[in-house]
């Protein structure tokens, strides 16, 4: 089993996928580690679509990725799209929100698509987050209802190359003990 350092340390942003379908079952794996996360007052303000069948994905593609929004249409090409529809949370989440005038369902969101990347990772997946599409037309593709959005999506599958690592901030330059930089 690998340790979650190395999956952290190994996981890249795919772009280029295999033209393999993924298998179930490791699709079934990432949803139910995003499905785990924690959240705010429990609240787990998260839904996920996830679109496998080649017309309906390349249906939603099409419509989400046109105009400005064309040069994300390399996610396509994964045979997995993975929609992230939020909802606001519970009441006490909500008002969480307000009194501390922070999101917490974006938060939410994030720790566990987080979850749902590094479960890809395990699974001899790549994954990439996509935040730059048609946000009204993929609502209105999935029919989604007041109040609710499309935050992200992610691609998914088995990559077709190995992206070299990013560079990263030292430890130096982010971590703090004790007080903050003076």
């Amino acid at each position: 089993m690998t340790s979650i350092l190395k999956l952290i340390e190994d996981r890249r942003s795919v772009r280029k996928y295999q033209d393999k379908p993924v298998e179930p079952e490791k699709i079934n794996a990432l949803l139910e580690a995003a499905r785990m996360a924690p959240s705010a007052c429990n609240a787990q303000p998260w839904e996920y679509v996830v679109f496998t069948d080649k017309e309906a994905k390349n249906k939603f593609c099409e419509t989400v990725f046109t105009g400005i929004y064309s040069s994300t249409k390399f996610a396509a090409a994964a045979p997995v799209i993975i929609a992230v529809i939020s909802n606001k949370g519970n009441w006490s989440s909500r008002v969480g929100n307000i009194v501390c005038q922070t999101s917490f369902y974006l938060i939410d969101q994030g720790i566990s698509t987080g979850y749902l990347t590094l479960a890809a990772q395990e699974q001899g997946l790549g994954t990439c987050y996509i935040g730059w599409f048609d946000h009204k037309k993929a609502a209105k593709f999935l029919n989604l209802g007041n109040g609710q959005k499309v935050e992200l999506l992610l691609s998914a599958g088995y990559p077709a190359e190995s992206p070299a690592p990013r560079p990263r901030k030292t430890a130096r330059e982010v971590i703090f003990h004790n007080k903050y930089k003076q």
